[in-house]
Protein backbone atom coordinates (compact mmCIF):
# COMPACT_ATOMS: atom_id res chain seq x y z
CA UNK A 1 0.00 0.00 0.00
CA UNK A 2 1.47 3.06 -0.79
CA UNK A 3 1.36 6.82 -0.44
CA UNK A 4 2.34 9.21 -2.73
CA UNK A 5 2.82 12.99 -2.34
CA UNK A 6 4.57 16.01 -3.50
CA UNK A 7 4.81 18.58 -0.24
CA UNK A 8 6.17 21.51 -1.30
CA UNK A 9 9.17 23.66 1.41
CA UNK A 10 8.13 25.68 3.53
CA UNK A 11 4.39 27.26 2.85
CA UNK A 12 2.22 24.75 0.86
CA UNK A 13 1.22 26.51 -2.75
CA UNK A 14 -2.66 27.26 -3.03
CA UNK A 15 -4.33 25.04 -5.01
CA UNK A 16 -5.61 27.19 -7.88
CA UNK A 17 -9.25 25.61 -8.26
CA UNK A 18 -10.18 21.83 -8.56
CA UNK A 19 -9.81 21.15 -12.06
CA UNK A 20 -5.86 22.03 -11.26
CA UNK A 21 -6.04 19.26 -8.70
CA UNK A 22 -7.62 17.24 -10.71
CA UNK A 23 -4.98 18.09 -13.59
CA UNK A 24 -2.04 16.89 -10.96
CA UNK A 25 -3.80 14.09 -9.43
CA UNK A 26 -4.48 12.38 -13.50
CA UNK A 27 -0.08 12.57 -13.53
CA UNK A 28 0.07 10.56 -10.60
CA UNK A 29 -2.39 8.17 -12.14
CA UNK A 30 -1.23 7.43 -15.41
CA UNK A 31 -0.49 4.11 -14.77
CA UNK A 32 -4.54 3.23 -14.51
CA UNK A 33 -4.87 5.40 -18.10
CA UNK A 34 -7.25 3.34 -20.13
CA UNK A 35 -7.44 0.41 -17.87
CA UNK A 36 -11.10 -1.10 -18.78
CA UNK A 37 -11.54 -2.24 -15.72
CA UNK A 38 -10.79 1.26 -14.04
CA UNK A 39 -14.04 3.30 -12.78
CA UNK A 40 -13.20 6.98 -11.21
CA UNK A 41 -16.02 7.42 -8.08
CA UNK A 42 -16.10 10.74 -7.17
CA UNK A 43 -17.83 12.13 -3.99
CA UNK A 44 -20.47 15.19 -4.56
CA UNK A 45 -20.60 17.11 -5.36
CA UNK A 46 -16.78 18.74 -4.41
CA UNK A 47 -15.15 15.59 -6.15
CA UNK A 48 -16.87 15.98 -9.24
CA UNK A 49 -15.10 18.66 -10.79
CA UNK A 50 -11.21 16.95 -9.69
CA UNK A 51 -12.67 13.12 -11.15
CA UNK A 52 -14.35 14.71 -14.07
CA UNK A 53 -10.56 16.20 -15.13
CA UNK A 54 -8.81 12.28 -14.32
CA UNK A 55 -12.06 10.96 -16.48
CA UNK A 56 -10.26 13.22 -19.76
CA UNK A 57 -6.82 12.62 -19.03
CA UNK A 58 -7.23 8.74 -18.10
CA UNK A 59 -10.42 7.71 -20.58
CA UNK A 60 -12.16 6.24 -17.40
CA UNK A 61 -15.70 6.40 -16.71
CA UNK A 62 -16.78 8.83 -13.99
CA UNK A 63 -19.74 8.13 -11.48
CA UNK A 64 -20.45 9.47 -8.69
CA UNK A 65 -20.69 8.10 -4.88
CA UNK A 66 -23.17 9.45 -2.75
CA UNK A 67 -21.96 9.55 0.62
CA UNK A 68 -23.13 11.93 3.66
CA UNK A 69 -22.22 13.34 6.91
CA UNK A 70 -23.47 12.64 9.87
CA UNK A 71 -23.57 15.57 12.45
CA UNK A 72 -24.05 15.50 16.05
CA UNK A 73 -27.24 15.96 17.53
CA UNK A 74 -27.93 20.00 17.85
CA UNK A 75 -24.36 20.30 16.37
CA UNK A 76 -24.88 19.31 12.43
CA UNK A 77 -21.37 20.98 11.51
CA UNK A 78 -19.37 18.08 13.72
CA UNK A 79 -18.91 15.32 12.06
CA UNK A 80 -19.67 12.23 14.26
CA UNK A 81 -19.94 9.80 10.89
CA UNK A 82 -21.49 8.97 7.86
CA UNK A 83 -23.61 7.33 5.69
CA UNK A 84 -22.97 5.68 2.03
CA UNK A 85 -25.62 4.99 -0.64
CA UNK A 86 -25.31 1.29 -0.60
CA UNK A 87 -26.43 1.48 3.14
CA UNK A 88 -23.04 1.35 5.25
CA UNK A 89 -22.70 3.70 8.22
CA UNK A 90 -19.55 4.69 9.71
CA UNK A 91 -19.36 6.16 12.85
CA UNK A 92 -15.97 8.22 14.40
CA UNK A 93 -14.21 6.66 16.88
CA UNK A 94 -14.89 8.84 19.21
CA UNK A 95 -18.84 8.70 18.08
CA UNK A 96 -19.95 7.11 21.96
CA UNK A 97 -18.45 9.25 23.79
CA UNK A 98 -19.15 12.67 21.94
CA UNK A 99 -23.12 11.15 21.98
CA UNK A 100 -22.92 10.44 25.29
CA UNK A 101 -21.50 13.65 26.78
CA UNK A 102 -23.91 14.97 24.50
CA UNK A 103 -27.09 13.24 26.26
CA UNK A 104 -28.07 11.84 22.40
CA UNK A 105 -31.09 9.62 22.63
CA UNK A 106 -31.21 6.87 19.79
CA UNK A 107 -34.79 8.40 18.45
CA UNK A 108 -31.92 11.45 17.89
CA UNK A 109 -29.91 9.71 15.81
CA UNK A 110 -32.25 7.74 13.76
CA UNK A 111 -33.83 11.06 12.74
CA UNK A 112 -30.70 12.30 11.53
CA UNK A 113 -29.78 9.30 9.88
CA UNK A 114 -33.24 9.01 8.05
CA UNK A 115 -32.52 12.64 7.34
CA UNK A 116 -29.90 11.91 5.29
CA UNK A 117 -31.03 8.61 3.88
CA UNK A 118 -34.05 10.66 2.28
CA UNK A 119 -30.88 13.31 0.51
CA UNK A 120 -29.27 10.23 -0.49
CA UNK A 121 -31.97 9.05 -2.87
CA UNK A 122 -32.97 12.51 -3.91
CA UNK A 123 -29.28 12.90 -4.85
CA UNK A 124 -29.50 9.66 -6.72
CA UNK A 125 -32.16 10.65 -9.09
CA UNK A 126 -30.76 13.88 -9.63
CA UNK A 127 -27.26 12.49 -10.79
CA UNK A 128 -28.10 9.18 -12.11
CA UNK A 129 -32.07 9.31 -12.96
CA UNK A 130 -32.38 6.89 -10.35
CA UNK A 131 -29.97 3.97 -11.52
CA UNK A 132 -28.32 2.11 -9.38
CA UNK A 133 -24.73 2.60 -8.93
CA UNK A 134 -23.25 0.66 -11.28
CA UNK A 135 -21.01 -3.05 -10.14
CA UNK A 136 -18.04 -2.80 -8.73
CA UNK A 137 -16.99 -6.56 -8.30
CA UNK A 138 -13.79 -7.24 -9.54
CA UNK A 139 -12.97 -3.56 -10.56
CA UNK A 140 -10.27 -0.96 -10.17
CA UNK A 141 -12.27 2.12 -8.43
CA UNK A 142 -10.33 5.22 -7.93
CA UNK A 143 -12.27 7.05 -4.97
CA UNK A 144 -11.84 10.51 -5.67
CA UNK A 145 -12.68 13.96 -3.38
CA UNK A 146 -11.28 17.46 -3.26
CA UNK A 147 -9.83 17.31 0.07
CA UNK A 148 -10.73 15.22 3.36
CA UNK A 149 -10.43 17.30 7.28
CA UNK A 150 -11.70 14.28 9.55
CA UNK A 151 -12.04 11.74 6.34
CA UNK A 152 -15.64 10.69 8.14
CA UNK A 153 -17.13 10.71 5.01
CA UNK A 154 -14.29 9.36 3.10
CA UNK A 155 -13.75 6.65 5.71
CA UNK A 156 -17.55 5.49 5.10
CA UNK A 157 -17.20 4.83 1.38
CA UNK A 158 -14.07 3.48 1.64
CA UNK A 159 -15.68 0.68 3.66
CA UNK A 160 -19.52 0.76 1.46
CA UNK A 161 -17.00 0.80 -1.81
CA UNK A 162 -14.84 -2.20 -0.11
CA UNK A 163 -18.09 -4.07 0.30
CA UNK A 164 -18.40 -4.25 -2.82
CA UNK A 165 -15.29 -6.77 -3.40
CA UNK A 166 -13.21 -4.53 -6.14
CA UNK A 167 -10.42 -5.53 -7.34
CA UNK A 168 -8.24 -2.71 -6.22
CA UNK A 169 -9.39 0.54 -3.97
CA UNK A 170 -7.28 3.67 -5.07
CA UNK A 171 -7.88 6.89 -3.06
CA UNK A 172 -7.03 10.14 -4.45
CA UNK A 173 -7.36 13.31 -2.80
CA UNK A 174 -5.66 16.66 -3.33
CA UNK A 175 -4.93 17.61 0.27
CA UNK A 176 -5.82 16.47 3.89
CA UNK A 177 -3.60 16.00 7.23
CA UNK A 178 -1.33 14.11 8.16
CA UNK A 179 -2.92 11.75 10.65
CA UNK A 180 -6.04 11.52 8.56
CA UNK A 181 -4.16 10.88 5.50
CA UNK A 182 -2.21 7.80 7.34
CA UNK A 183 -4.98 6.38 8.68
CA UNK A 184 -6.81 6.13 5.44
CA UNK A 185 -3.70 4.80 3.74
CA UNK A 186 -4.20 1.29 5.92
CA UNK A 187 -7.61 0.87 4.56
CA UNK A 188 -6.84 1.39 0.87
CA UNK A 189 -4.65 -0.62 -1.76
CA UNK A 190 -2.63 3.13 -2.87
CA UNK A 191 -3.50 6.42 -1.69
CA UNK A 192 -2.46 9.67 -3.87
CA UNK A 193 -2.23 12.56 -2.77
CA UNK A 194 -0.72 16.03 -3.32
CA UNK A 195 -0.17 17.99 0.00
CA UNK A 196 -0.35 17.25 3.25
CA UNK A 197 0.03 20.52 4.81
CA UNK A 198 2.05 20.53 8.81
CA UNK A 199 -0.75 23.18 9.88
CA UNK A 200 -3.92 21.69 8.02
CA UNK A 201 -7.17 23.78 8.28
CA UNK A 202 -10.29 23.68 6.41
CA UNK A 203 -10.25 21.88 2.83
CA UNK A 204 -11.32 25.17 1.23
CA UNK A 205 -8.65 27.14 2.65
CA UNK A 206 -6.01 25.71 0.72
CA UNK A 207 -7.52 26.48 -2.20
CA UNK A 208 -7.41 30.14 -4.49
CA UNK A 209 -10.71 28.97 -5.87
CA UNK A 210 -13.45 26.71 -3.86
CA UNK A 211 -16.64 28.06 -4.80
CA UNK A 212 -19.78 25.89 -4.02
CA UNK A 213 -20.55 22.88 -6.63
CA UNK A 214 -23.91 22.86 -7.29
CA UNK A 215 -26.59 19.90 -8.38
CA UNK A 216 -26.95 21.42 -11.77
CA UNK A 217 -22.68 21.28 -12.53
CA UNK A 218 -22.48 18.19 -10.99
CA UNK A 219 -24.99 16.72 -13.86
CA UNK A 220 -23.35 18.45 -16.36
CA UNK A 221 -19.36 17.27 -15.19
CA UNK A 222 -21.00 13.48 -15.87
CA UNK A 223 -22.75 14.37 -19.25
CA UNK A 224 -19.51 15.95 -20.15
CA UNK A 225 -17.17 13.07 -18.85
CA UNK A 226 -19.64 10.50 -20.53
CA UNK A 227 -19.95 11.78 -24.01
CA UNK A 228 -15.91 12.14 -23.93
CA UNK A 229 -15.56 9.04 -23.36
CA UNK A 230 -18.07 8.21 -26.08
CA UNK A 231 -16.66 10.47 -28.52
CA UNK A 232 -12.93 9.31 -27.36
CA UNK A 233 -11.58 13.06 -27.73
CA UNK A 234 -10.01 15.19 -25.16
CA UNK A 235 -12.29 18.07 -23.81
CA UNK A 236 -11.15 20.89 -22.20
CA UNK A 237 -12.01 21.42 -18.56
CA UNK A 238 -15.34 23.28 -18.08
CA UNK A 239 -16.41 26.43 -16.43
CA UNK A 240 -18.60 25.89 -13.53
CA UNK A 241 -22.09 26.29 -14.54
Amino acid sequence: MGLRHDKPEGEPVLLVNREEAGRLLADRLISYRRDPSALILALPRGGVPVGYVISLALHIPLDVFITRKLGAPGNPEFAIGAVAETGTVFFNPQAQDILASLHAHPHDLNTILERERREIARRQTAYRGGQALPPLAQRTVLLVDDGVATGATFFASVEAVKAQKPRRLVAAVPVGPVDTLRLLRSQVDELVVLQTPEFFEAVGNHYEDFEQVSDETVRHYLQKAAEALRDNEPSAPLAHA
